[in-house]
């Protein structure tokens, strides 16, 4: 695929007779049809001699000092289409052919003059076809194409503008592809994320229903307990009220009587050891 270089095309105003300037083929090379007379109605000499030596600046690659040059001209006459144009065309050469940044101020700026520029029916096919050339490397193929379309209605003759046209449009179809691929893979990105967070929900939500279920065996259980400890609680009142005796006050009764019972034994154990001792010194003692 052939590379689109920016070709703005200076116009010449080496060839000034008769207050008339020689416009060249856009396409910056030679052309098979005849050259354009065109009548911008330069008026004064100071605005002829500043295109002059802008175009001299420019035919020597000095693309900064060609465009003081041209605004010299402006000052003198801010409608001279000619100026305008070759002033566009230093601005795109200064950034070269890196023209892929859509707000570099440099760029933006020459889009709008040509734009102007190409309201005049003169110059309408160069500044169409430079608008292409920009719309192109800033990879707007759309705009491109509609540009050299325009640039072709104006002079059907210019091979380079179709070329540039056909070209165009190859790389709007690749990036109408490219785009659509894209769209797809986020489409499935976006599909498997959304999968993704609804198995998240259930999981998360069968958790929680997990907890709530523990939760709520839990608090029935405890509220069964709570209703056996009211109900043995009423149950010992009740018998408290009615005279009787409680559980515990049973066992205490029980083990008062047996500790009652087990000193009484003790004593009697006692006393019985006592009298066999006193019987047992009874039996030894001799008589005097």
């Amino acid at each position: 695929m052939k590379i689109i270089k920016i070709t703005s095309i200076l116009l010449y105003v080496a060839l000034l007779l008769c207050g008339a300037i020689i416009v060249q083929s856009c396409s910056g090379e030679s052309s098979d049809r005849e050259e354009e007379t065109v009548s911008p109605a330069i008026s004064t000499k100071r605005e002829r001699n500043s295109i002059k030596e802008g175009n001299k600046l420019y035919e020597q690659q000095r693309y900064a000092e060609a465009e003081v040059a041209y605004k010299k001209a402006l000052q003198e006459n801010p409608d001279n289409s000619v100026a305008q144009f070759n002033l566009a065309s230093s601005y795109l050469k200064q950034r070269g052919e890196d023209l892929t940044n859509k707000q570099d101020s440099l760029v933006r700026t020459a889009d709008a003059m040509l734009a102007k520029v190409a309201q005049s029916s003169e110059l309408a096919e160069p500044s169409f076809y430079d608008r292409g050339n920009v719309a192109y490397k800033g990879e707007d193929y759309a705009a491109a194409i509609e540009m050299y379309k325009n640039a072709l209605r104006r002079n059907p003759e210019n091979n380079q503008a179709r070329e540039n046209l056909r070209l165009a449009q190859l790389k709007k179809q690749e990036q109408d592809q490219q785009q659509d691929q894209n769209q797809d893979q986020q489409d499935q990105e976006n599909q498997d994320d959304q999968q993704n967070q609804d198995q998240q929900q259930n999981e998360d939500q069968n958790q929680q229903d997990q907890q709530d279920q523990q939760d709520q065996n839990e608090d029935q259980q405890e509220n069964q307990q709570n209703k056996q400890d009211q109900q043995d609680q009423k149950n010992q009142d009740q018998k408290q009220q009615q005279g009787g005796l409680s559980d515990a006050s049973a066992q205490q009764i029980l083990k008062a009587m047996e500790d009652k019972e087990n000193g009484t034994r003790q004593k009697v154990e006692l006393m019985k050891q006592n009298e066999e001792k006193r019987a047992n010194r009874r039996k030894t003692d001799k008589p005097w």
